[in-house]
């Protein structure tokens, strides 16, 4: 039997953060739309913050810095945070190339088509607004030399990325799709719902995942993510998933599916603040 999904209401809320030490956000669609905070949800990261939650925030967004996300949470009237309480895919995937690449080795960030570097032994895809042919030609001359020792890694599969008024524009998993196309391989994924960008959370935090609760508004990226890593996961309805697609997981057969069903639904993050004002 698949989770409940329950909504998650003031007395159970007690209980659940409670429980927790550590909470990790998704931003856009969670905290803010845009340029504008949800509401209600800088005063909810305040109590939070107020009764010992350590706040951290997951992001799949690779065009941003951690200090730019530090800069949005203060702008918009959230609890100051440091830039290392920030994880987006660009900053795990720097991790990762340090980690799974020689020293002196270099990385291809999809950029303008250029002599082949000979210290490249990585192609990174990440949301490019200005993606074009010679670009992804450049990637595949890239993994195409030496086959398998050239590194294929992504930030994102998230294939739409969604606008106000209902329109969306395509994402950076779009692009990851061309290259594997193009190269014939599977790129190794840093963003969500890959559990690597938690493993990044736990290697500058000392975090318990049966403590630990993910908040997000996908449930292919952020509950898939929370739900595999072991943690408590709830979904907001202020940004792209809603409760028929939770339905639909959930009446499904396939087993795959039940792994994208929240722990819990909010309709927006600021319907916590009831059970954090006692």
């Amino acid at each position: 039997m698949g989770r409940p999904c329950r909504q998650l209401e003031a007395a159970a809320a007690r209980a659940v953060l409670g429980a927790a030490d550590t909470l990790l956000f998704d931003c856009d669609g969670v905290l803010w739309r845009g340029d504008a905070a949800v509401a209600g949800a800088p005063g909810t990261l305040a109590r939070l913050e107020a009764a010992g939650k350590r706040l951290c925030y997951v992001t799949n967004n690779s065009s941003r810095t951690r200090q730019a996300y530090a800069d949005k949470l203060r702008r918009l009237g959230f609890p100051a945070a440091a830039p290392r309480q920030v994880f987006g895919s660009a900053y795990c995937a720097a991790r990762y190339l340090r980690q799974a690449l020689p020293p002196g080795a270099a990385a291809y960030v999809l950029g303008g088509a250029a002599p082949l570097d000979p210290a490249v032994r990585a192609v990174l895809v990440g949301f490019d607004e200005h993606f074009a042919y010679a670009k992804l030609c450049q990637a595949l001359r890239y993994l195409l030399r030496g086959d398998a020792a050239c590194l294929l890694v992504g930030t994102n599969r998230d294939h739409r990325l969604p606008l106000e008024g209902g329109a969306a524009i395509p994402g950076t998993g779009c692009l990851v799709k061309a290259v594997e196309v193009a190269a014939e391989r599977e790129a190794f994924i840093i963003g969500k719902p890959s559990r690597y960008i938690f493993d990044c959370v736990v290697s500058e935090f000392d975090i318990d995942p049966a403590r630990t609760i993910m908040v997000g508004d996908r449930l292919d990226t952020d509950i898939l993510m929370g739900n595999t890593c072991g943690l408590t996961t709830i979904l907001t309805l202020t940004g792209v998933s809603t409760l028929e697609e939770v339905k639909g997981h959930q009446e499904s057969d396939c087993p795959a599916r039940k792994n994208l069903i929240p722990d819990y639904y909010v309709d927006s993050i600021a319907d916590l603040l009831p059970a954090l004002e006692d």
